[in-house]
């Protein structure tokens, strides 16, 4: 895969909620993001659903404060 390096700006809640969805997962921020960015650009029945792509599962917990540091 080719990419370029990309800077964006995310809100303090869409970080929280990106960094949660990968830790779920066990992959790389990058990753949730270029997923909802295809599904984003995809989307030929409603552009405006991918909205709720970057949500948090009902299921998922909130990590202490202690695991959010990060090196």
């Amino acid at each position: 895969m080719s990419a370029t390096r990309t800077q964006v700006y995310l809100t303090d809640e869409q970080r929280r909620k990106v960094d949660q969805l990968a830790d779920s997962e066990g992959v790389p921020m990058a990753v949730i993001i270029r997923r909802a960015l295809d599904d984003y650009l995809t989307d030929d029945a409603d552009a405006t659903t991918a909205h709720g792509h970057l949500g948090a599962s009902p299921a998922a917990t909130t990590p202490s404060r202690d695991e959010w540091q990060r090196g």
